[in-house]
């Protein structure tokens, strides 16, 4: 038996297996980083959590990618242990972590909208085609307005706002570098069961990037951006929110008035400026946002009472109500002609959707009018004619005119101010119904549409609930009249008491609940009460 004898000697140790030590001094070292990909939030199936993996890139490819950017990459699919995975720990020592070593990112390109785009090879030269042949079209925006949620009985100017919202105004870059946003912003606040969840559930499905929330189960660094530090690295991270990942397209926020006032507050900048400032472990960094809102809100009651003050069904601070372009009061009313035609729409939706389901082509609708707000935001970005500007400029002094005189009438603010945000509300609005005729002048007709929507909405609610006692019969207002000597006489100047017992003892006297109410909101417009305990409790002050 041959062999060889390795001779060693006394005190030697024997050469390692790997005889290969790392020499920090000589060693050339590249950048590298690691990142998460995560599926499109829109193509997660309901009620699932959405997939990621994790990337490794390195050398010029680090630090070229923001959180919220949609992009397509190419690498090597490998595996790694990780230090102090749970499966080790569990003493599954086989298992392994997967990984893509990236080698090439391809970003989606941008439009002048802010959103992601496919180029225009995405479009054939029919659907350019048939897209252009309908824009050309008289009543081209009232079809785009009956697709809207065509579900849904009535409501006419909402759908018109939201599909000012979904084609969107233009983007402009300042010379000195400032943004000036596109996107409209929406705020539909009402009586329950007044579709305002169905409106926001299509557009989610219908916009090119939509994200859908509920403002109950969303936190501010949800909406927003978190930092999250890793298990194995231990390193802090970014991790985007509903915002950040909705860039370039719809966020839709829905029961808004249930939010936490901070966690409202978080996103004022996201909703102007379009960008979300994070600095928080030592990372300090600006994200985009360039997104709409789509917000649903209810009054602080359940239902818009007709008797309160606008400030206290609106119970949103002016700093929010002033971001959003268009403010609509959604009320029921109930009227027995209106009911009838509800109950007849909504019945037949019932009764006929298992005859049309086989042959329906709502699908196919809704795939169109996708596709077209696409092109639009893709090719057409208008802007203002000149005739156009001076009718807006005109028009806007003059609102601010009849703001003014009546905030002198009434001897208080509105609870929507009138800013030259809601100037440029108008102005987006203009450039959005250009937009869906294909157009890139906004003329005068499309300023004159877009003012009357900014009156039917924002104004309107501004101008709710403002010297209501002055449309009064004599009658209603002498009855208010004794509910007021009868508290005074049941109060004395400083004494607290409970509003639902002096209701309930002017209510063994004969006084009707509602117009005790609305003394009660006279007398505190007057500041001769005030409310305490959260309107629990009032106090007389003179």
């Amino acid at each position: 038996m041959r062999g060889l004898v390795i001779l060693q000697t006394a005190g030697e140790e024997p050469c390692p297996l790997d005889p290969w030590i790392v020499v920090p001094d000589r060693s050339k070292y590249v950048d590298q980083q690691t990142l998460k990909l995560q599926e499109n939030p829109e193509d997660v199936p309901t009620g699932e959590l959405p997939r990621n993996i994790l990337l490794s890139v390195d050398r010029h490819l680090v630090q070229t990618i923001v959180p919220g950017t949609r992009l397509t990459i190419m690498g090597i699919y490998s595996i790694f242990q990780a230090s102090n995975s749970s499966a080790a720990q569990r003493g599954a020592v086989a298992v392994r972590q997967p990984y893509i070593r990236v080698v090439g990112i391809e970003e989606a390109n941008e439009t002048n909208s802010g959103g992601p785009s496919r180029g225009p090879s995405s479009f054939t030269a029919e659907e350019v085609e048939d897209f252009k042949k309908f824009a050309s079209e008289v009543d081209s925006y009232k079809e785009i307005c009956a697709k809207i949620a065509p579900s849904i009985y009535g409501h006419d100017d909402v759908k018109k706002a939201v599909a000012c919202l979904l084609f969107g105004g233009s983007r402009k870059m300042l010379p000195d570098g400032v943004r000036l946003r596109g996107d409209i912003n929406v705020l539909l606040l009402g009586d329950p069961s007044t579709a305002k969840s169905q409106f926001l559930k299509f557009v989610e499905k219908t916009a090119p990037v939509a994200v859908y929330t509920s403002g109950k189960g969303s936190s501010a660094a949800g909406l927003t951006a978190s930092v999250i530090r890793d298990n194995n690295s231990r390193e802090f991270y970014l991790e985007g929110g509903a915002m950040v990942l909705a860039d370039g397209g719809v966020v839709c926020i829905d029961e808004f008035d249930k939010m936490r006032a901070e966690d409202r507050v978080a996103i004022h900048e996201a909703m102007e400026q379009q960008t979300i400032s994070i600095a928080k472990a030592g990372i300090t960094t600006v994200l985009n946002s360039r997104t709409a809102v789509l917000a649903a809100a209810n009054p602080p009651s359940g239902r818009y009472d007709d008797l309160k003050s606008a400030q206290d069904n609106i119970d949103l601070q002016t700093t929010i109500l002033s971001r959003f372009d268009l403010i609509f009061i959604v009320k029921d009313v109930r009227m027995y002609s209106q009911d009838k035609l509800i109950a007849s729409h909504i019945i037949k939706l019932h009764t006929s959707n298992h005859v049309e389901a086989p042959q329906s082509n709502t699908p196919k609708d809704d795939n169109w009018l996708k596709r077209y707000i696409h092109y639009c935001r893709t090719e057409c970005h208008p802007r203002l004619s000149d005739s156009a500007a001076t009718m807006l400029q005109n028009n806007y002094v003059k609102i601010r005119q009849d703001m003014r005189q009546q905030a002198h009438d009434s001897g208080e603010s509105a609870v929507i101010p009138i800013t030259v945000r809601q100037l440029e509300a108008i102005i987006r609005l203009s450039e959005a119904l250009a937009k869906m005729r294909l157009s890139h002048v906004a003329t005068e007709g499309h300023v004159l549409e877009a003012i009357r929507l900014f009156n039917v909405s924002t104004m309107d609610a501004a101008r709710s609930g403002i010297n209501q006692h002055m449309n009064m019969t004599a009658e209603m207002q002498n009855e208010i009249k004794q509910a007021e000597t009868q508290i005074k006489r049941r109060m004395g100047i400083g004494s607290h008491i409970s509003e639902r017992r002096l209701i309930d003892d002017l209510g063994r006297m004969g006084l009707n609940e509602s117009v005790v109410r609305r003394a009660l909101l006279i007398m505190h417009q007057r500041d001769e009460v005030e409310y305490k305990r959260e309107r629990r409790v009032i106090l007389r002050k003179m």
